[in-house]
């Protein structure tokens, strides 16, 4: 009946109560270690080897920050990520539609060989060695190639994809094929324009992906100025937090690095922080429609 409320029972309404808390601490949890950092990062020096710092700034200023962007390192890492998020965000994403969409079709000869072949790789891999040597045998060692690469296809994002073409109807594209359009064609403007949700997640996975990645530049990155800013901070974690004598580092030490740590990982986080929100949408549609199925 119109206008008529349904009357909730008590055990829903403890669980929703329940419920709540729950949420509520799990958001605690989640937000308290990057307030943290955010104060530590606008507090001084003092304060923090004081131990007066907690969820706001004492003795607010910026100075830490001032010294971080001013040091031409920490900017040139910065460029770098950005241009390896641009590229292997980009590549990742062609790469990844180029194999996914012929593997959604199983009237194509060997799609479904070629699909229990990429499932393989998923649990074995080359190793780490081998892997090594091949990227310097094929010259790839400090080059934007050797860092992008060993991340281009992820198992896990073609398989994603190819679940998400499978759900688009088929009459799209038979009536796509009628007007003439060849099958680039039909990809590109009618599968492509259809796959936003999904295509939305995988540019955020992959631009976190690379965004976060420092074990390549480890690995294949020898010149500094070619490190990603992900690396760089690692560097300064660990040249801040110890000393000639790895069991001489002083609390002090510890914490005047703990300020500069925390402003460095602030400075690491706020583009994706920023850009976050506004793929939110497409990235929980593409979750939800691109769930794995057989």
């Amino acid at each position: 009946m119109a206008g008529r409320t349904i009357k909730e029972t008590t055990g829903y309404l403890i669980f929703k109560v329940f419920n709540t808390a729950i949420m509520i601490l799990v958001c605690i949890a989640t937000l308290y270690p990057f307030l943290y950092l955010v104060a530590q990062s606008f507090s001084s020096e003092q304060a923090i080897i004081m131990g007066k710092v907690s969820l706001f700034p004492v003795d607010f200023n910026i100075t830490t920050y001032k010294s971080v962007l001013e040091k031409g390192d920490f900017l040139r890492s910065y460029k770098n990520t950005l241009i390896y998020v641009i590229i292997g965000t980009i590549s990742s994403l062609v790469l990844s539609c180029c194999m996914a969409y012929p593997l959604s079709k199983p009237e194509i000869k060997g799609s479904k060989f070629l699909m229990k072949f990429i499932i393989f790789t998923m649990y074995f891999g080359g190793g780490l060695i081998p892997t090594y040597v091949l990227m310097r045998k094929l010259n790839l060692v400090n080059t934007i190639r050797g860092f992008i690469m060993p991340s281009l296809l992820s198992t896990y994002y073609i398989i994603l994809m190819r679940s998400f073409f499978q759900g688009i109807p088929k009459d799209l594209e038979e009536a796509a094929e009628i007007d003439g359009l060849s099958p680039i064609g039909i990809f590109i403007k009618v599968v492509f324009p259809l796959s936003m949700p999904i295509i939305a997640t995988m540019i955020l996975f992959n631009a976190v992906g690379y965004w976060n990645n420092w074990f390549n530049s480890f690995l294949y990155l020898d010149k500094k100025d070619m490190w990603p800013v992900a690396y760089y901070l690692r560097t300064i974690i660990s040249g801040a937090t110890t000393s000639a004598d790895p069991g001489e580092v002083s609390a002090e030490k510890m914490q005047i690095a703990a300020n500069i740590r925390s402003c460095s990982m602030v400075l690491m986080a706020l583009p994706i922080i920023l850009v976050y929100p506004f793929v939110q949408k497409y990235y929980v549609q593409g979750m939800m429609l691109g769930g794995v199925k057989e």
